[in-house]
């Protein structure tokens, strides 16, 4: 078969039909019952589209005044983005890097990168990439000072739920979505991952998208592909570099006055591990007169009350390794998915209620295909101050050095309610809490 050939729709779709019944066989087995999720969304190349037409954009921040932009096409293309400040002028052309990867018998589009900048705070930008007029796009770069609005969604996957929750964000007026894991739920079906890049281009490609890695990610199969986060690491390049990481999978970035800690919940992470000397050694950076908040994200919960995802090494064996420094460095919040439910704790450390210890916040419940984890452990934990299995997002809004307010937004019957919320006092302006 040719490479043409491969590439039409229906070899696509015959392709990722054939293969979910494969990747089932590697996906974990879970002890409780999910109700009947909602039908798979498959976003296909539109027709219209020239093979060599850029699709799948999505934007990502590279330090405080730059914006990577990615994207991929069918045929090759020149990595170049053309940008300005003004629909249809591109006063600025900056040349990138294009690379691809193998994955069994599938290959990959051209996956090109460009990072562009300096870019003015809080500005609106018009862009194309490889010159091609077809498509074009805009996005809005962060605020420099507080506030700011992030968005939060975990474990988002492509149904109909996903496409509910995808709604109700777009219309948050987010600065930056955050998302701490499970993103297209390929499972080893590499056209699901495109499906995925069309389905979120028209949030991605307007607002930056700072993700890590979940166990959907790791796609590793013995012998016949050893490697893991081949697709996720070719496709989701985080700054990593810019945060002295030394790998995609952990990384750390500043916006506006918030620090975020992005975690790898799938990769080494005991006390020799370089993820933990490099987490030991970012904290350390922090300036809290310049980023009075700090957010972790990590993929596998510490905490849950859910039946769901109990006893695994992800999360007892990370928090056992982790927990310490995040308590010692006033983290003010950490996000988790995984758990396909909504859960928030109080401030906790080492099992207790501690004013001075992180909130911790379960939202893996973006609209995946598995379904809800409906099933909770009886009774509920003190340190659990609220829990409900729907699908939803959250809204976590920085006003100030001091105040922030947290929103989840449930997805019921396709409107976003508000389900719950909390309004947070940084530790870095808590006198007992300093350090």
């Amino acid at each position: 078969m040719t490479d043409s050939q491969r590439k039409t729709p229906s070899y696509t779709a015959a392709l990722t039909i054939a293969a979910i019944a494969f990747a089932s066989l590697f996906c974990s087995v879970l002890s409780y019952q999910r109700p009947p999720p909602r039908p798979n969304v498959i976003v296909p190349r539109r027709l219209d589209l020239e093979s060599d037409a850029p699709e799948q954009v999505h934007i990502s921040l590279v330090g405080a005044d730059k914006m990577r932009i990615t994207w991929i096409t069918e045929d090759s293309a020149p990595a170049l983005v053309e940008y300005g400040t003004s629909p249809g002028v591109y006063a600025n052309a900056v040349n990138g890097t294009t690379s691809s990867y193998k994955y069994t018998l599938y290959r990959s589009g051209d996956i090109h990168e460009v990072t562009i900048g300096p870019l003015n705070p809080d500005t609106t930008y018009y862009y194309r990439c490889s010159s091609n007029s077809a498509k074009t796009f805009s996005f809005k770069t962060p605020p420099a000072k507080l506030p700011i609005k992030f968005a939060v969604v975990g474990d988002l996957g492509q149904t109909e739920w996903t496409k509910t929750t995808l709604e109700h964000v777009a219309k948050s007026a987010y600065d930056v979505l955050i998302l701490p894991g499970d993103l297209a739920y390929a499972d080893f079906v590499q056209p699901l991952w495109d499906s995925f890049g069309r389905l979120v281009e028209p949030l991605a490609s307007q607002r930056p998208w700072m993700v890590t890695q979940g166990n959907h990610e790791v796609e590793h199969i013995p012998v016949v592909h050893p490697e893991p986060f081949t697709a996720y690491n070719a496709r989701w390049h985080m700054p990593f570099e810019q945060s002295s990481s030394t790998s995609n999978l952990y990384y750390s970035f500043d916006t506006a006055g918030v620090h975020v800690i992005m975690l790898g919940s799938y990769t080494d992470f005991d006390t020799d591990s370089a993820q933990y000397k490099w987490l030991e050694a970012d904290l350390k950076k922090i300036d809290r007169s310049k980023t009075p908040w700090i957010v972790v994200l990590i993929h596998a919960p510490w905490y849950n009350s859910n039946t769901a995802h109990q006893g695994e090494k992800q999360s007892d064996g990370m928090k056992a390794s982790m927990e310490a420094l995040l308590y010692q460095a006033r983290v003010d919040v950490v996000f988790a998915g995984h758990v396909h439910a909504y859960e928030r704790f109080t401030r906790v450390y080492d099992g207790k209620a501690n004013n001075c210890a992180p909130v911790y916040i379960n939202i893996g419940d973006g609209g995946n295909r598995e379904g809800l984890a409906k099933k909770y452990i009886d009774p509920k934990p003190t340190i659990s101050i609220f829990r409900e299995a729907s699908f939803g997002h959250g809204q976590f809004e920085v006003s100030d050095a001091t105040h922030a307010q947290w929103t989840w937004h449930r997805n019921d019957d396709d409107v976003a309610v508000v389900g719950d919320s909390f309004s947070f006092t940084s530790l870095s302006s808590d006198p007992a809490c300093r350090i």
